[in-house]
């Protein structure tokens, strides 16, 4: 009886440590970020005038918008409640994050110097959706190891460093936008791992005490899978040109057999992999995805079904064999503690979606020099998108390492009660 209440008064005399915390420096950041969002809409955005969309009905592209909605909000908003106690934080922060992201990315995105008003319309959600999508799978990286203010800090950096990078991209090297933004994989991921490596926290090789899973977790998070497995051809194709309707049709049917094909090996490949000859869910809820991430990388230039299933067949392989054994590694070898294994899930399918995307381009050209050409301009896409995601972690990673951000106690990560109002738990610790 005296443990239990020595226990209490712990856990009620710690309770005012992350409170202050939130309400001087989370209010205060959530306000002023909305109210200055506020006054330049106010001042600098207009919708789009026009019954059509870059020449689409409303009718059309909304139900499109929505699927990538669905994926930003509840794929990646469930995707990340794989941990026991860490459910209310991954979902709601997840939605906090995105909408703050979406107002940021409208904003840059629509800067133009000849234009004085920004103009609004679904293509410009989409447009900037798409890039939040970048900022969250960064964060899936550090999940649970941050606080609230650490969590908006990043997506405004990540996505300011993405949209350079895609105006770089575009300008210097004359990369489509389609290409360009379908780069958010690769960016996203590296951006991450740079950003866990110098938040690296001594003592993570031993796997911290609330860092775990049970089966409702992994239901929960399995839900948010099946969410962006089904809104994965919407997300690859909305920005596809569609003049020709071949070619958006193209991209739909692509990403399809791709995660298709990579949902059955990625099942076959956690058995094999499997001292004890069984699934592990954890693949299952993220390697099935890697099809619709390479092949998103490389969807201007896949014209043929087996191009695709190829892709996904090859993603699946490389994503669940570094889910099995290269986060450990990274984790030992590197300091990298990759929370949701963004590595093996975004990092190495997008670099193979590239790979393909050269491949397939030089096969389709009939002139050399044009070929050498254009491997030229596609290495240095990638080049450029590893350094701008390279150096934008370590400058975030740095402003980060503040103390006067409260990093949350080893202890405390992965546990929601640093954030949240648990009245009905407050006798467990």
């Amino acid at each position: 009886m005296r443990q239990l209440e020595e226990q209490c008064a712990e856990n009620i005399s710690m309770a005012p440590r992350y409170a202050p915390s939130l309400r001087s420096r989370l209010a205060p950041l959530l306000l002023f970020l909305q109210l200055g969002f506020i006054v330049i809409y106010a001042f600098y955005t207009e919708f789009q005038s026009g019954v059509k969309v870059d020449g689409k009905t409303l009718s059309n592209i909304y139900p499109v918008f929505q699927d990538v909605n669905v994926m930003v909000i509840l794929g990646f908003g469930f995707l990340g409640t794989f941990l026991v106690r860490y459910g209310f934080s991954a979902s709601a922060f997840n939605l906090l994050v995105a909408v703050i992201a979406t107002q940021w990315a409208i904003i840059l995105n629509g800067i133009e110097p000849y234009n004085r008003k920004i103009r609004l319309d679904l293509r410009s959600l989409v447009d900037a959706e798409m890039c939040t999508a970048s900022a969250l799978i960064s964060i899936g990286a550090v999940l649970g190891k941050t606080n609230p203010v650490h969590l908006i800090l990043i997506s405004l950096l990540e996505v300011f460093g993405f949209i350079l990078n895609k105006w770089v991209i575009q300008t210097l090297l004359g990369t489509l936008p389609l290409n360009s933004i379908m780069l958010l994989h690769i960016f996203g991921a590296f951006f991450g791992l740079t950003l866990t490596w110098m938040l690296y926290r001594k003592g993570s090789e031993q796997r911290f005490e609330k860092e775990k899973s049970d089966r409702n977790t992994g239901l929960f998070s399995m839900l948010g899978t099946l969410f962006i497995w089904m809104f994965w051809p919407s997300f690859n194709s909305i920005l596809v040109d569609d003049r020709i309707p071949a070619r958006k049709l193209g991209a739909v049917c692509s990403t399809y057999l791709a995660l298709a094909v990579s949902a059955v090996t990625a099942a076959a490949v956690s058995l094999l992999s499997s001292p004890k000859g069984k699934l592990n869910l954890t693949h299952m809820q993220s390697c099935i995805l890697a099809g619709g991430v390479a092949v998103g990388v490389s969807i201007s230039v896949v014209h043929q079904p087996w191009e695709a299933m190829i892709i996904g067949f090859i993603a699946a392989v490389v994503s669940t064999i570094g889910h099995r054994y290269l986060k450990i590694h990274m984790l030992l070898a590197f300091q990298c503690h990759d929370t949701c294994a963004v590595l093996s899930t975004h990092g190495l399918p997008g670099l193979l979606g590239w790979l393909a995307h050269l491949i397939l381009l030089i096969k389709d050209c009939d002139d050399h020099t044009t070929a050498i050409r254009f491997a030229v301009f596609h290495i240095c896409t990638l080049l450029s998108t590893l350094s701008l995601s390279l150096s934008m972690g370590l400058i975030t990673g740095l402003l980060l390492k503040w103390n006067f951000l409260r990093t949350p106690q080893d202890r405390k990560c992965f546990d929601d009660q640093a954030f949240w109002e648990f009245p009905h738990v407050t006798l467990y610790k």
